[in-house]
This record gives structure tokens, sequence and C-alpha cells, in this order.
């Protein structure tokens, strides 16, 4: 993942918009998006997505002499997948992110879009839950995983091997590259009563997309007996904050946290396949 954010070396990154020196392009318009590797230059049908999504195709390059139209600051610049996230450093029209898919013919397809344009239409994008349903994943399951999930209702098989962290995983390449925790609520207070949680939750944040599915609802909670319920919310709390890019999701029951934690490892998998592409 290609990520920029702030000012690198004093010098703040700033996006640009130019007119388009070619004349017979139907792409009337230049922007320079700054990635971490090297600006990104586009040719665009218009300044910025207001009204619909705005199609771009890569330029040549920036011109030495462009008639710049818009030059803003950049307050963050991620790149994932098959997306480039980008927030400008102005109070309107601010964040706007750019896609790269595929359309007729394999051609490469970009599409500039805000959430308003996105909401309007959308372009033929693989959808990560769409790729689990129709492609059967291989989920890795811990060998020390007791009553283990079968995923029999799903598009999934199941192999048994020793995971670092974690009791579901899917891999790419041989490397885990989403993983999932599976708790009851009585395991999951007894870990945060003891802070047996966090060390988990440390583990599991070194995997890029990992959770904890637990198989009851969160108001349940309040009607836990041997412990104090406002405690373990206050703990939970705390350890949500401590560790925000491992998410904890009650899923009310176990059928349905076998199936969320099937989704998300679906979508996990096309992600990391996505971005390896991206980076390819």
């Amino acid at each position: 993942m290609e990520a920029y954010g702030g000012k690198n070396g004093g010098v703040a990154k700033l996006f640009r918009v130019a007119r388009n020196p070619d004349a017979d392009s139907t792409l009337p318009y230049l922007i320079s998006v700054p990635l971490p590797s090297g600006d990104l230059v586009l040719k665009a049908r218009d300044v910025w997505p207001r009204t619909a999504k705005v199609y771009c195709h890569r330029a040549d390059g920036w011109p030495e002499h462009a008639d710049v139209i818009d030059e803003v600051a950049v307050r963050s610049c991620v790149r994932r997948g098959v997306a480039v996230d980008l927030v400008l450093d102005r109070a309107r029209e601010n964040r706007s992110q750019l896609v790269f898919t595929k359309i007729q013919n394999g051609r490469e397809g970009i599409f500039w879009q805000t959430a308003r344009t996105t909401r309007k239409t959308r372009p033929g994008l693989r959808v990560p839950t769409r790729r689990a349903a129709r492609q059967a994943l291989e989920i890795v399951v811990d060998t020390r995983e007791r009553y283990a999930w079968k995923f029999a209702n799903q598009q999934a098989t199941t192999v048994k091997r020793a995971l670092q962290v974690g009791d579901y995983a899917v891999e790419l390449d041989d490397a885990v590259v989403g993983v999932v925790e599976r708790k009851t609520l009585q395991d999951l207070a007894g870990c945060l009563v003891d802070g047996s949680l966090l060390v988990t939750l440390g583990e599991l944040a070194t995997v890029p997309r990992a959770a904890i599915a637990v198989e009851d609802r969160w108001a349940d909670v309040f009607r836990l007996r041997h412990v104090s319920p406002g405690m373990v919310a206050e703990l939970l709390a705390g350890a949500q904050v401590r560790y925000p890019t491992v998410p904890i999701v009650f899923c009310e029951t176990r059928k349905l946290a076998e199936e969320w934690t099937y989704r998300f490892l679906g979508a996990a998998s096309a992600y990391a396949d996505e971005e390896a592409e991206a980076i390819e």
C-alpha cells in the first residue's frame, strides 16, 4: 500500500490541475496526483467529479509549461489496491477517489469519483463479496481450534494447519492476508478481565486484515453475571481504541458469526489479490 500524509521534508505535496495542451484530445484537462512512488499524471474529462464520475486516462507526463488552473496542498494520498484515496487541504471538494478497473476489451479504465457521485452510478468493478460468493475459498483452520466452523453452507473448503495468530485465515502465495479470531461472549469477557485480549489484538494487528468475530450480541454484555458488565464494556472500548485496525464484531449467533467470517475472509482474499495486481 502506497501512502502519503501531511508534508514531506517540510515541502507540501501538491495536487495540480492544468489544461491539456493536446487540442485533439477528448479529455481537456490534466491532473497530477502525488503518490510516494512518483506523481501520477492523468488526462481527465473534468476538473473535479462534482455531479458524475470523471473518466481519466494515463498521460505521458506533466508538460514543461503547463497552463495550471488549480493547485492545492494534499493532506493524504493513499493507494489501496485498485483505488487511490485523495484528501486535499481545503474545506470543500476535498475528498475523492481514483479507481482503476477494466472496461471493454480488457482496456484500463480510470474513474475519478466522490462519495456523492458513487451513489449515482457505478463502473464495472470487482466487488470482493461477489468474488467470495462465486469462487470457493480455501480457509485455513488452526489445529488448536475446538468445535471449529465447517463452512458447510458456504462456497469454501477448509484445511487444518497451525496458525501463528487467529483461528481462521486465508493466504496468498503462502502468506496470510486475512485472519479471524473466534470468541464466545464468556471467552471474550474473560480475556478482557485478565488482560490477555490485548495480547491477542497485538498479534492480530500484525496481519494486514484481521478481526474478532463474537458469537453473541452486544446487548448480552450487559447480562453477564459473574463479572461486572460495565467493566467489560469499558475494557472493550479501551481495547478497540488501542487497536482500531482490528474490529471486534458481535454477530448474534454462531451461524451468523461463521457467515460473517466467510465474507470477511473472502473480501480480504480479493483485496490482497487486487493489491498484488496493482503493485505489479
